[in-house]
């Protein structure tokens, strides 16, 4: 009898298990003219398509983004100006897919990932989260008050919140505290001028049965106070000596025990699942963030500050890296920026130029002081960095076949190559074979030159002792092949076909109006497809790529 197929818990849809190539490792290329402030910080800013651009950061991020905050498309079937939302659902849901699984390798083993959504995916995104997080790392469904007034000509119901799901990657996540706000504190008090100051009531008996802390307390004056049901929180060791420094006293009668919780001993209280428009602000407060910003046209759905910086608060500290690949109108990275985090902020539309670069401006500059920059007493600094996606590595000539695309450059093929093959790219000062490196001892050159034995000894002369080197070329003399044992020859494109889908630039989720760079002013038109040119051995240009 054949074996049963084992089932598993899982959402199916149309379209879920079609196959599709690997997503081509594109390299990023700063545009200095879009960077601003201190470029060294560490923030990105990148104009492209997400997908494409989250396998660019892939091979040197894996694993080291803290915080993931994305507010993709809710597919709600309204057009907004920016957006088609109106996607099928199991198209959205394995566009999503795609990202989703991207961004978990992305993130951290202690970081945590928000998905903002309302009613119409939600769900679905849910059950699809738990079979790429795992459903044991689903912390929480956050319920975030995005309006505070009702809509009486809802159809059905007046719809004034969004879902925000939060997951880990692993069970090391971290989940730090929300900080108090001054409402929180109207229960701390200090009427016997406790010199730690402010303080209220606290609970001395245990939460659960501890029959060996159940024992007599004695107060000042010889009474005895029984133990409760369950016995005390702490030892009678302990508790005598919480009674000589102050923190347990007793009541005039001496009939109760009271501990104080200090005022200035809170570091926080854990965070609920319910948030209200008055603590993290609304969609609407959003708006006006943006309006008193004065960049022009808005983006539909913005997110206000205190929402993001919650959650930042929650899952990062200073200095940790912040990702949001659906930036938007930009308020992660603004809101990161001034919180000291390091961001990434991802963005194929127009806005990129219009909204999230003039925004990210006025941050860097202290010029905004809307949102949380008060409470943040944020008066400008920092800066970032402005990226382009490079354009396919391969593209079709007139007899379709894929061949290098002539819009690359030596050090940009060096690049390209480098991570194509998971090398670090990360040229030698020195020695122009040294392009990039896997390992210590393990290096990358790429060369448009055609490969000669000579010039192969002339390498290896210089190479150290358990050194190997990866060449890929465009054409080489068939006696070079085998000729040093410590190095592989490979030919380009030849060892690209079939490895991923090259010459897609848009795997958007329907995003219109999509500006396209004009390459022929950016890059040199002197690579040549079929004739080997000269490689620049000169270490390139500052800034100019970054893998």
């Amino acid at each position: 009898m054949a074996q049963e197929k084992l089932q598993k818990l899982e959402l199916t849809w149309i379209g879920k298990d079609e196959g599709r190539k690997a997503i081509e490792p594109r390299i990023l290329i700063e545009d200095p003219r879009y960077s601003y402030g201190d470029t060294e910080s560490g923030n990105m800013l990148i104009h492209g398509d997400n997908l494409l651009a989250l396998k660019a950061l892939e091979q040197e991020y894996s694993g080291k983004v803290k915080c993931i905050y994305i507010d993709p498309p809710y597919n709600t079937g309204n057009a907004f100006e920016y957006y088609d939302d109106g996607i099928e659902h199991s198209i959205w849901l394995s566009l999503m897919k795609e990202r989703l699984s991207i961004l978990r390798m992305l993130l951290s083993e202690n970081g945590l990932i928000w998905i903002t959504l309302d009613d119409n995916e939600v769900h679905y995104c849910k059950v699809m989260c738990d079979e790429i997080f795992g459903r044991s790392n689903f912390l929480g469904n956050i319920i975030w008050q995005h309006s505070i007034q009702g809509k009486n000509d809802a159809k059905t119901f007046s719809l004034t919140h969004n879902h925000i799901l939060v997951y880990s990657k692993s069970q090391h996540f971290i989940r730090y505290k929300v900080p108090r706000e001054a409402k929180h504190n109207i229960n701390y008090s200090n009427p016997d001028n406790d010199p730690k100051g402010a303080w209220r009531s606290g609970d001395v008996r245990s939460p659960n049965l501890r029959e060996n802390l159940k024992y007599q307390i004695i107060t000042p004056s010889g009474n005895v106070i029984n133990p409760p049901e369950k016995g005390w929180r702490w030892s009678k060791a302990l508790v005598e000596e919480k009674i000589k420094t102050g923190e347990i006293i007793f009541s005039p009668d001496e009939s109760k025990i009271i501990r104080k919780i200090y005022l200035a001993d809170q570091d926080g209280r854990v965070p609920d699942t319910l948030w209200f428009g008055e603590d993290c602000g609304t969609t609407r407060e959003a708006n006006s963030e943006l309006k008193i910003l004065n960049l022009g046209t808005l983006f539909d759905t913005p997110k206000p500050e205190r929402l993001v910086e919650r959650v930042l608060n929650i899952s990062t500290q200073k200095g940790d890296f912040v990702l949001d690949s659906f930036l938007g109108s930009g308020t992660t990275a603004a809101v990161a920026q001034k919180m000291g985090r390091k961001y990434i902020g991802v963005e194929l539309g127009n806005q990129a130029y219009t909204l999230c670069y003039p925004r990210l401006k006025k941050v860097t500059d202290g010029t905004d002081q809307g949102g949380i920059s008060k409470a943040q007493n944020w008066k400008g600094g920092s800066g970032f960095k402005f990226y382009e996606l490079a354009p396919s590595l391969l593209k079709e000539d007139k007899f379709g076949n894929l061949v290098i695309n002539k819009e690359y450059n030596a050090d940009m093929l060096a690049a390209a190559m480098a991570k194509q093959e998971g090398y670090t790219y990360q040229p030698d000062t020195t020695l122009y074979w040294k392009q990039g490196q896997s390992s210590e001892h393990d290096f990358i050159y790429t060369t448009t030159q055609f490969l000669t034995v000579e010039s192969l000894d002339a390498i290896s002369e210089t190479m150290q002792e358990g050194e190997s080197l990866l060449i890929c070329c465009t054409a080489f003399q068939k006696e070079c092949l085998n000729h040093a044992k410590n190095i592989t020859i490979k030919k380009i494109p030849q060892m690209l076909l079939g490895r991923c889908e090259f010459n897609k630039d848009d795997y958007s989720l329907n995003i219109i109006d999509m500006p396209q760079l004009d390459l022929e002013e950016e890059f040199d038109d002197d690579f040549i497809k079929d004739e080997p040119v000269a490689d620049s051995h000169n270490k390139p240009v500052e800034g100019t790529l970054f893998d």
